[in-house]
């Protein structure tokens, strides 16, 4: 696990991974999650993350029925 990794972060890591066994990509979906919420928190290096209103806006579109 990467250095920058709380504790929490750790405890997550190995949480998901545990739950996550039988897919074999455990550790991939492990870290992914970890490092998504690290940047949706803006913990990590760059620039903070915008991912979290795209989704939002993305998702309201989904929710709209088509039949215009």
């Amino acid at each position: 696990m990467p250095k920058s990794w709380s504790k929490k972060d750790e405890r997550m890591y190995e949480h998901i991974k545990d739950s996550e066994k039988g897919s074999g990509r455990a550790k991939e979906i492990a870290a992914r999650t970890v490092n998504k919420k690290r940047k949706q928190q803006g913990r990590t290096k760059g620039k903070k993350s915008t991912s979290a209103s795209h989704s939002r806006k993305s998702s309201s579109g989904r929710s709209r029925s088509r039949s215009s």
